[in-house]
């Protein structure tokens, strides 16, 4: 027990600083691709594989909007708050429900690592919860194929009214490595998508950018 706490005490904060600090990430890992204003860019659809280019350091790749995320004119519409009606009845809390329709399990693997001590969601008050009826909203990950698409639905009727849709990764937003498919529907249109947060899979830190972006939780520059 006694090594246990000296070993604990000895490893120090293990937290993340973000978003106050600085955030490291290992030499291989792949940011926001290189954007140029005359080559149009769907980051929402990008496999960060290394045949399609060059990348940055950048982790924020969030969106209010799936045209957001086509760099146009290079640079991507990072995503702004909610209106002030919906902060107001989230207040400094969010409690959202996942929805795995049809993926690898990479972006869930992401989603799971916001639970552990060093990025720690719940210390913005932000928590998954196993029921859609105790939620305020739901995270999509996956291509939305054909045998989910009703339990998709069917999670989102069930969560209260106002309510807010998350889409994870490149499945999610765009079909990822399987867009095209017969099999995928993709996420209907009558389940509107309030944040996109691109990547295969988007960093922890990708994701709470976004999350605290749409609640306008980052610190004023």
């Amino acid at each position: 027990m006694f090594d246990f706490l000296r070993t604990r005490l000895a490893q120090g904060t293990r937290t993340s600083p973000f978003p106050k600090g600085g955030a490291d990430f290992p030499e291989r890992f792949r940011g926001l691709p290189v954007l140029h204003a005359n080559s149009p860019r769907d980051v929402g659809a990008c496999l960060f594989s290394p045949e399609e280019g060059g990348y940055t350091r950048d982790y924020r790749m969030a969106s209010a909007t799936r045209e957001g995320l086509v760099a146009t004119a290079g640079e991507i519409e990072l995503a702004g708050a909610l209106n002030a009606r919906m902060r107001r009845l989230f207040g400094r809390s969010l409690r959202l429900r996942s929805v795995v329709a049809g993926s690898c399990n990479g972006c869930e693997a992401e989603l799971v690592a916001l639970g552990n001590v060093v990025f720690d969601l719940g210390r913005f008050g932000v928590q998954f919860v196993a029921s859609p009826r105790h939620a305020d909203g739901i995270v999509i990950t996956g291509a939305v194929n054909r045998n989910m698409r009703l339990a998709l639905e069917k999670t989102y009727e069930a969560t209260p009214e106002p309510r807010i849709v998350i889409a994870v990764g490149a499945c999610a937003i765009a079909g990822g490595p399987l867009a095209g498919s017969p099999e995928i529907e993709g996420v209907p249109l009558d389940i509107p998508v309030d944040l996109y947060i691109a990547g295969c899979p988007p960093h922890p830190l990708t994701v709470l950018d976004g999350l605290l972006r749409l609640l306008d939780r980052l610190p004023r520059a």
